[in-house]
């Protein structure tokens, strides 16, 4: 995890295909918890437990700055981590695999970064 991060602090600015890459996974693969506002409002947000954080937080925005891509990174490859499964297989919601790059860790940040800097 620390070398992807150390990867995703050295990337170059993104284009908007790369913006739009990661709004897409971000709206197929996160929105459904986190809404579209980043701030935990989706439909499945409370159904969590826990129930869904704001990601519009400075706690959390400070996170993303400092370990850029490795914070979501993390949430999603966690090995042991079977909370965002669990809810969307106990809500009856099915998500298409998706086999993860490195530039998808840098897309998706970017735009979650983008959604938090508008939000505040």
């Amino acid at each position: 995890m620390a070398s992807l991060g150390a990867v995703l602090l050295t990337q170059a600015p993104l284009s908007v295909a790369q913006n739009i890459n990661g709004k897409n996974l971000f709206t197929q693969r996160c929105a459904m918890c986190h809404g579209a506002d980043i701030k935990g409002t989706g439909p499945l947000a409370k159904k969590s437990n826990p129930p869904t954080p704001d990601l519009t937080t400075a706690a959390f925005k400070k996170r993303l700055n400092d370990y850029p891509g490795v914070i979501v990174s993390s949430v999603i490859l966690r090995p042991n981590g079977d909370l965002i499964p669990r809810t969307l297989r106990e809500n009856g919601v099915k998500i298409p695999p998706h086999t993860w790059t490195v530039q998808d860790f840098r897309d998706l940040n970017q735009y979650m970064s983008s959604v938090i800097a508008k939000s505040r």
